[in-house]
């Protein structure tokens, strides 16, 4: 398609830039007949708007088609490799290396409906009952890790969740930021770390002087990319059933923001 039916469908240029990284159908069977770009503008869709599967508009597939696609990109990891390749090129555009060598790491706490699934359980700290989101990522705000856990998982047993894949990915990282309440968790990792991949952890903490709303250094990145996931309605709270297809959702609505990035 040539033109843009919502807001958040894509539009040529950048579906150029998705239609090289998409994986090729599978050999045998019969022609794939659906149109990859409509399921992508229903997934962008629904991630901006929210709402119901079966809510979806009849400009798009079927909504079982759609939701199909969806699960069977999660599941293969399709979502996450597009989100990396499209972090990869952005960061080139910067004139950035495409792995950084430093990182920030915070969670951000959402509410749940009553659907019911797993890692569900209540926040004391913020008085809210849902799931929490840790989130690594880098000196400009891209996503690197996630990871989606019950809320009442403590932050800092949340934080050795999504600091595992650093022994295999990030080789190049070598400094990492922190809010205060992480200390003890991750003394364990501190050294652990050091000795692995010769990061270096420095807790950012809160003055007591500080009222109100204070932008502090470094903290700042991590919570701008909070707000950016907030301003999609699919994540401004989590009805998912699984954590894993909320993880899916975060790294689609990064990957739209990224491709309004790109020339």
């Amino acid at each position: 398609m040539s033109y843009q039916l919502y807001p958040s469908d894509l539009t040529n240029r950048e579906w150029e830039y998705l239609k090289a990284l998409i994986p090729a159908a599978k050999p045998g069977g019969r022609k794939r007949r659906t149109d990859l770009r409509l399921i992508l503008n229903a997934s962008f869709y629904m991630t901006r708007t929210g709402g119901a599967w079966r809510s979806l508009p009849r400009d798009y597939p079927p909504w079982q088609t759609v939701s199909g696609y969806f699960r069977a990109c999660r599941r293969a990891g399709i979502w996450e490799r597009l989100h990396d390749r499209l972090r990869a090129m952005v960061r080139k555009q910067e004139g950035r290396a495409r792995q950084p060598s430093a990182a920030r790491l915070d969670s951000q706490t959402v509410t749940t409906t009553h659907r019911g699934g797993s890692e569900r359980g209540y926040d004391a700290g913020k008085k809210m009952f849902g799931r929490k989101r840790h989130i690594v990522v880098d000196t400009m705000g891209w996503l690197r890790l996630v990871v989606v856990q019950s809320a009442a998982t403590q932050d800092r047993a949340g934080a050795r969740a999504v600091l595992m894949p650093l022994a295999h990915a990030l080789t190049k990282l070598r400094k990492m930021w922190a809010d205060g309440i992480y200390p003890g968790g991750l003394a364990p990792w501190r050294s652990d770390l050091r000795a692995r991949k010769r990061i270096e952890l420095e807790i950012v903490n809160r003055t007591d002087e500080a009222t109100g709303f204070v932008v502090w250094p470094r903290r700042w990145v991590v919570e701008r990319t909070c707000a950016w996931l907030s301003f999609h309605r699919r994540l401004s709270k989590d009805d998912e059933y699984l954590p894993e297809t909320s993880e899916a959702f975060i790294r689609v609505s990064m990957i739209r923001l990224m491709l309004a990035r790109l020339p």
